[in-house]
């Protein structure tokens, strides 16, 4: 009943008035037009700069600061939340929706099982009067069916065969990607660009056209030319990839779509690019196809805490219909931190509008592709999804207590804090450095469980964690096995003949590929580039990344007087222990290493790892840290960069630091005491000017303690850059750090 009283505030796609259409109907909603499209969004970079935040902007709160208190409030909000998604992602629509002014079925086929296949041919009453095919599956029968639009593409056309068996109609509907075709849907890829051409005026990019196409199938199914009896309060989408994407869209532009289904879409849909974007090794706004998303949006790569909206919008405009997010543990494509950090967000809105079980995340194992090929999404894949869909229309068994929420990235500071003992908590303000540093790592227990696995990667794990693609000829990876249960991988030239220096490769929050790179690589992987220049590569998922993802969800339940970082550091010596000491195991032979040249390299936390292990092993001979910290001390540009929330809470990386929140002068060691430890030993240390999880200034101060403290050393051993850029790590970045490696010869 709440969702019917709030139904006609939502704006749909068929309303033949721009007024109507866009929900302007007041002088409220007519100024906020204004305020959106003219005077606050003039200037990118002043307004950015104005509102940056590192957190996810709240959907339950205006860009001037109000709260959404009462229904009333968030009709103007959800208003404020599509127009600046309009501006910042998909460009605007056209003013008005065209007419069907004709439809003719062009093909027909009754199949052995009862189901008609069509193919029809719709006409739209646009100035050249444009037409489009559409496919049309109905099962047999004569009842009103529930419909199931989806593209074309071959993988998802199990989806529709399954869906037909259920009883539902579906709608293959013109929305194949521009870089796919497929032979039986001739035009299904292009169409879109001929509706554009139609309507000079609008901005709008690829996927929100297609999106714009899925609704007028619905329209004609909907209208008095259907050739079926479609239950209008029936009605779902599905997608894959770039499809879910454009599925979730489609979703939040038109409320007829009552379910929505949304298969690794990535970002910007499922995944805010908050929460992916280089630093994590995802899609970043300069990494869609030209077409997709609005060119302007690319402005936005390396300081992506300055959009207003992210991601997480499209749950503000589907609510509180029926959204499933079904993603993967390993998804190439989104980091299940990201995908948590969005969901939970929109989790706000359903809450507020009685509907807080219509929203989920539907994790499963594997990666981006998890099905047999040539299929790609499973068949039991396919079926948990129709699952959601019976569920939200009523028509099955299922129950929404076979869809729990199950977060992996719900750490409670609150409860950690209540489950410390008060005495373990406090360090002495004057005891060594060392001491100091070792503290904010936690107690690591006396003994490890060893958990149950296999000694090494299995051929299924090390094919869903490397990208063999990558590989350079004359590189070979071996797999290995050190410390406490860690495996990894080796990388080095073949044909080496001398012994090799050794890198221990720490990866930044990429919590869904761990040590891989994935997206932003160029050419080939950090670990690989640095193979080819005869280094000894040792690289291996940190805890709660990658296929040790599960393991960062458990950890504080097992070690509560412990850090993921403390035992992240441990890791780090053990990859120094098995190359100074051959301590651990290898699948194969390896080459002879020179263990007085062997290096921490790490990137975003792993720069952290890099930097606290190097501090605590006088084994290291070198350490490299990029866009790995900014000084705990200061907390004045917490809410641009995170400040140290991202530690202690957000990633919970070190929850001892959350003691200190609001007195952060009070925290007991800084950088500069960490960089202490670390010297003499050489250190290269890259802080890009522009790194929007970092305050510069503050990181500045920190180098000049540091070679104020210890002026020879520092003078030997410091070096520092900072690049005028933003957070990345890319190939001139890897070519640094061997030219750094080349002046310690």
């Amino acid at each position: 009943m709440q969702r019917l009283a709030i139904r006609g505030r939502f704006m749909v796609l068929t309303s033949n008035n721009y007024t109507q259409r866009y929900g302007l109907r007041t002088t409220r909603h007519i100024c906020l037009w204004l305020l959106v499209s003219g005077v606050l969004l003039t200037s990118f970079t002043a307004f950015g700069q104005a509102y940056s935040r590192a957190e996810l902007p709240p959907l339950l709160e205006f860009l001037d600061g109000r709260k959404v208190e009462a229904l009333d409030d968030w009709e103007e909000r959800r208003e404020e939340i599509r127009l600046l998604l309009i501006k910042y992602f998909i460009g605007s629509f056209p003013a008005e929706t065209p007419k069907i002014v004709g439809a003719k079925v062009i093909s027909e086929k009754v199949h052995d099982d009862g189901s008609i296949r069509r193919r029809i041919r719709v006409t739209l009453d646009t100035p050249n009067r444009v037409d489009f095919e559409m496919a049309l599956w109905l099962p047999g029968g004569k009842d009103r069916f529930p419909l199931l639009l989806t593209a074309p593409r071959f993988y998802q056309r199990y989806w529709a065969e399954d869906a037909l068996k259920r009883g539902y109609a579906v709608c293959l509907f013109p929305g194949v990607d521009s870089h796919h075709r497929e032979a039986d849907y001739p035009g299904y890829d292009s169409v879109w660009q001929t509706v554009r051409k139609e309507y000079a005026k609008a901005t709008w990019t690829e996927i929100s056209t297609k999106g714009w196409l899925a609704s007028r199938c619905i329209d004609y199914l909907l209208g008095d030319q259907s050739v079926a009896e479609i239950d209008a309060d029936k009605i779902a989408i599905i997608g894959f990839s770039r499809y879910g994407k454009q599925a979730m869209i489609a979703g939040a532009f038109d409320e007829r779509i009552s379910c929505v289904v949304a298969r690794s879409p990535g970002s910007p849909a499922s995944c805010p690019y908050r929460f992916t974007s280089r630093n994590t090794y995802a899609e970043a706004p300069s990494d869609f196809p030209s077409e997709w998303f609005l060119p302007s949006l690319r402005n936005f790569t390396g300081r992506e805490n300055e959009l207003p909206i992210d991601a997480h919008g499209w749950y503000g405009l589907i609510a509180p219909r029926h959204c499933l997010i079904h993603t993967a543990h390993n998804d190439g494509a989104e980091p299940t931190f990201a995908v948590e950090k969005a969901y939970i967000e929109g989790r706000s809105v359903y809450r507020l509008l009685g509907a807080e079980q219509n929203l989920r995340i539907d994790y499963r194992i594997g990666g981006h592709s998890s099905g047999p090929p040539p299929e790609q999404v499973s068949r039991a894949d396919r079926q948990r999804n129709l699952d959601w869909m019976d569920l939200a229309f009523d028509r099955g068994l299922t129950k929404h207590v076979e869809f729990p929420e199950q977060l992996i990235h719900d750490f409670d500071w609150k409860q950690w804090r209540s489950q410390q003992n008060t005495a373990r908590l406090a360090i002495a303000k004057n005891a060594p450095s060392i001491e100091r540093v070792k503290w904010s790592l936690g107690q690591a227990p006396k003994t490890l469980p060893l958990v149950d696995q296999s000694e090494f990667f299995t051929d299924a794990e090390s094919s869903l964690m490397t990208h063999d693609r990558w590989t350079p000829r004359g590189v070979r990876r071996v797999p290995i096995h050190f410390g406490q249960g860690v495996r990894g991988n080796l990388f080095f030239k073949e044909g080496l003949v001398t012994p090799a220096p050794v890198v221990v490769w720490l990866h930044p929050l990429s919590y869904h590929s761990g040590y891989n790179e994935g997206y932003g690589v160029q050419g080939t992987t950090v670990y690989h580039r640095l193979a080819e220049n005869g280094f000894a590569v040792i690289a291996y998922d940190q805890c709660g990344f990658g296929l040790r993802l599960v393991e960062g969800r458990d950890f504080y339940k097992n070690h509560p007087s412990w850090s993921k970082l403390g035992r992240m550091v441990m890791d780090a010596r053990a990859a120094v222990s098995f190359a100074v000491e051959r301590r651990g195991s290898a699948k194969s032979a390896i080459p002879e290493f020179d263990i007085k040249r062997v290096f921490l390299l790490g990137y975003s936390s792993g720069a952290l790892t890099a930097m606290y292990a190097s501090a605590l092993d006088d084994r290291v001979a070198g350490v490299a840290c990029f866009s790995g910290w900014t000084p705990l001390r200061d907390a004045v540009n917490g809410r641009a960069t995170g400040g140290n929330r991202r530690l202690w809470e957000l990633h919970g990386l070190q929850p001892l630091l959350g003691l200190f929140d609001g007195r952060e002068s009070e925290i007991p060691f800084d950088y500069d005491d960490v960089l202490g430890l670390v010297l003499p030993k050489p250190c290269l240390v890259v802080t890009p000017e522009h790194d929007r999880f970092a305050d510069f200034n503050a990181i500045s101060e920190v180098i000049d303690r540091v070679r104020s403290a210890k002026p020879r050393i520092a003078k030997g051993s410091l070096v520092w850059l900072a690049p005028d850029d933003t957070n990345r790590f890319q190939a001139d970045q890897h070519q640094q750090f061997i030219n750094w490696t080349k002046t310690l010869e």
